[in-house]
């Protein structure tokens, strides 16, 4: 062999080793990436697993939070320690005196049609104020709300009223309005059950920064017919969004895929290799 063919050997040796050492390191980081990503897939996945295990205890507490003996709501002391994890859906009880004439309607959609709730201010005997979700008024039905007698005369304290006694559950306020629509107090157009925006249209100060949503009331005397007495009360609709398990599987089964691909990308390497 002549040293020109030596030579030519020699680069061609070089040239098929240089592509080898390229294929290797591309190798590598493959191989790093693959390895990120399944282990990206597997953490989100377990994540989602303790997301489910919370999400199925939470519910537990508010189907026990539900069903239990009504307590006394928190009062003006206990305000400022009020959340959602801890006391929405609650079973209370308030008494006081209604506020009919600062009753707030608020639009709302039920399996009874469009119509609105009827926000009450309850005030208690210490002069604080519970906002109560009276129940459902379908659009139409306002001549056939029964209120306290003594409403008619428009007083706040007026003679005929009496002390309520309401039970029902702790619901969380609602700021802002709903979707794609917005309270309007100027205008007395609410959306949703804000009790700060509510109290502050009102005039009403020393306000739960809560809501109490009015248990069922049993039917009135000598009705009839089967027709609602409205408001329509114990309409809470306690759902809660529990995908968590869907998204654990998704992430592990884009985990088995990236593990399915690791493999299948080193047979084929191995098999090119021989």
């Amino acid at each position: 062999m002549t040293d020109r063919q030596e030579q030519h050997s020699g680069s061609t040796s070089m040239q098929e080793a240089e592509p080898r050492a390229r294929s290797l390191s591309r190798l590598v980081a493959l191989a790093v990436c693959l390895a990120l990503a399944f282990a990206g897939f597997v953490a989100l996945g377990t994540w989602q697993l303790y997301r489910l295990q919370w999400k199925l205890a939470l519910i537990e507490r508010v189907n026990q939070r539900v069903h239990a003996a009504p307590v006394p709501a928190p009062g003006p002391a206990d305000w400022s320690r009020i959340n959602a994890q801890a006391d929405e859906y609650r079973h209370v009880r308030v008494a006081g005196t209604f506020l009919y004439p600062l009753t707030t309607r608020v639009q709302a959609s039920t399996e009874y049609g469009g119509g609105y709730w009827l926000l009450t201010p309850l005030r208690m005997a210490d002069d604080s104020i519970v906002l109560v979700n009276r129940g459902f008024v379908p659009s139409g039905a306002s001549d056939q709300v029964r209120d306290d007698p003594g409403s008619a005369t428009g007083n706040l304290r007026g003679p005929g009223q009496s002390e309520s006694v309401v039970t029902g559950l702790v619901r969380m306020s609602e700021p802002g309005g709903a979707f794609l629509h917005h309270n309007d107090p100027a205008a007395n157009r609410w959306y949703s059950r804000d009790v700060q925006a509510i109290a502050a249209a009102r005039g009403l100060s020393r306000v739960a920064p809560y809501f109490v949503d009015a248990d069922a009331k049993a039917p009135a005397a000598g009705k009839s017919g089967g027709a609602p007495d409205y408001p329509i009360s114990g309409l809470t609709v306690i759902s809660f969004h529990n995908s968590h398990l869907v998204y654990a599987l998704t992430w592990y089964a884009l985990a088995l895929m990236v593990a399915g691909a690791g493999l299948w990308i080193a047979r084929e390497e191995r098999r090119l290799r021989q």
